[in-house]
């Protein structure tokens, strides 16, 4: 089994999910628009350049989302209640990837020695996404 978080965006999935991609180093596997979809003849034109599903895959983990679309032209709620957890073995990748994601976002605690990790920080990125960067202690 595998667990994978989803996150929606309002119209910026395809920009946070490149970035993404540079940051952690990983690849957009996969990124299918509205306008690709069965039925997008229907919706408005401004809508069919919108993400309906894209994969990132960096290393063993994958992270999707798509642009906020509900059917009924619900507003968007915003990403909250939720953080991406990204753990990593080496207190230099936590560093590196803290600062590269956090650039241009609110850092909620800088990264930094716990009492249970090596170095732990959480931010929110530039695009709404609420992130915790972890590097564990060795057992």
């Amino acid at each position: 089994m595998q667990l994978v978080s989803y996150l929606f965006f309002n119209n910026q999935a395809a920009e946070a999910f490149d970035f993404y991609a540079q940051c952690l180093g990983g690849k957009v596997s996969m990124k299918v628009t509205f306008g690709e979809m069965p039925g997008s003849e229907k919706m408005p034109a401004a809508m069919r350049n919108l993400i309906a599903h894209v994969r990132l895959d960096a290393g063993n983990a994958t992270l999707m989302a798509s642009d906020w679309c509900p059917p009924d032209g619900a507003p968007y709620p915003g990403i909250h209640g939720n953080r991406v957890s990204l753990h990593v073995d080496k207190p230099e990748e936590a560093e590196r990837l803290f600062a590269a994601l956090s650039k241009g976002g609110k850092v909620e605690m800088p990264i930094a020695e716990t009492s249970w990790a090596l170095r732990f920080g959480m931010f929110t990125d530039r695009f709404g996404a609420h992130w915790m960067v972890n590097c564990n202690r060795p057992q």
